[in-house]
C-alpha cells in the first residue's frame, strides 16, 4: 500500500524531495505539503499536482508519514498542537534537532528519523545520512529510505552522533569541493590564463573527476594512475602534502562536527 507523506514546510529541500517522489511514480494523491508562503504554496500545487495546505494540522490529518521540512529555530512553532496518527513515522531533515527534542514535542506516539542531507539533492543528486532509534520498525525505516532516496543515495549511521559526522563529511561537504574550485580558479588566473578559461577548467574538472569517481574504481587509485613519479601532478600533490593537506582536512572536518554537536546542544536547551 501506497503510504501518505505529507511535508510540514515547502522549501527547496521540500520540493526536490516532492520532485523525486513523483518522478519514482508516488501518486500526487498520496502526497501533501503544509507551507505559510501563499505564493509558494500555489507554485507547489501546480508544479508538482499535490494538496497544499496553510495549515500544516490539515497536510498531516492523514498522512502515514511527515516529513519536517522547516528551519529548525523555527520547528517548535511548527509543531505546536499538531496530532499525529498513532505510528506515524516523522522524518527529520533539520539540521541540530534531536530524536528527544522532537519526541518531547510530538509525543512517544510516533516513529522519529533523523537525516542529513545535503544540497545536490536539490538535483537528485544528493546523499542523506539516515539515523533511526533502537526499536523502530522496519516499515518506518522503509518509507525514510523512500523519501530520502528521491532526492540521491542514502547511507544509515548506526547513532545519532554520528549524525554530526554526516554533517562535517557530506552535509558541509559540497562547499570544500567549491572552495578547491574557486582556488584552483584564481591560481589559473595568477599563471596567466584569463578568468573565464581559469573558471571553465577548474568547473569542468571537477565534473569529470567526480564522475570518474562515481565509478569502481577507488579514488586513491584513480589518483595514482594520473600521478606519474617527478611529474606535473606529482609536483602539485606533493606541494599539498607538504603544506598538510591531510591534517587540515581533518581538522576542518572535525570543526564542522563539533559545531555540528554544538549548535544542536544549543537548539535543545532553547526548546
Amino acid at each position: 500500500m501506497t503510504s501518505v507523506i505529507a511535508f510540514i514546510g515547502g522549501g527547496n529541500m521540500a520540493a526536490s524531495l516532492l520532485g523525486g517522489l513523483r518522478a519514482a511514480q508516488h501518486p500526487a494523491s498520496h502526497l501533501r505539503v503544509a507551507e505559510l508562503d501563499g505564493a509558494r504554496r500555489d507554485w507547489l500545487q501546480q508544479t508538482f499536482g499535490v494538496p497544499a495546505f496553510s495549515q500544516a494540522a490539515d497536510a498531516v490529518a492523514d498522512a502515514d508519514a511527515v516529513v519536517l521540512a522547516v528551519k529548525p529555530q523555527q520547528m517548535h512553532q511548527a509543531l505546536q498542537g499538531l496530532t499525529l496518527r498513532e505510528g506515524c513515522t516523522v522524518i527529520s531533515i533539520a539540521a541540530g534537532l534531536s530524536v528527544s527534542t522532537l519526541r518531547r514535542w510530538l509525543g512517544d506516539h510516533a516513529h522519529i528519523i533523523r537525516t542529513m542531507p545535503n544540497t545536490p539533492a536539490l538535483l537528485g543528486a544528493g546523499i542523506s545520512g539516515l539515523f533511526a532509534p533502537a526499536g523502530t520498525p522496519q516499515a518506518a525505516r522503509d518509507v525514510a529510505h523512500h523519501v530520502l532516496s528521491a532526492a540521491g543515495q542514502c547511507v544509515w549511521v548506526k547513532t545519532e552522533a554520528q549524525i554530526d559526522a554526516v554533517t562535517a563529511v557530506s552535509g558541509s561537504g559540497p562547499a570544500y569541493f567549491f572552495l578547491l574550485t574557486e582556488a584552483m580558479r584564481e591560481a589559473g588566473t595568477a599563471l596567466g590564463l584569463d578568468a573565464e578559461t581559469a573558471a571553465r577548467l577548474a568547473k569542468y574538472t571537477l565534473i569529470g573527476a567526480a564522475r570518474m569517481a562515481d565509478g569502481d574504481v577507488d579514488v586513491a587509485e584513480l589518483r595514482a594512475r594520473v600521478t606519474s613519479k617527478g611529474g606535473t601532478t606529482f609536483a602539485a600533490l606533493q606541494t599539498f602534502e607538504d603544506g598538510g593537506f591531510h591534517t587540515l582536512t581533518g581538522a576542518a572536518l572535525a570543526a564542522a562536527a563539533a559545531r555540528a554537536a554544538e549548535l544542536g546542544q544549543l537548539l535543545d536547551k532553547d526548546s
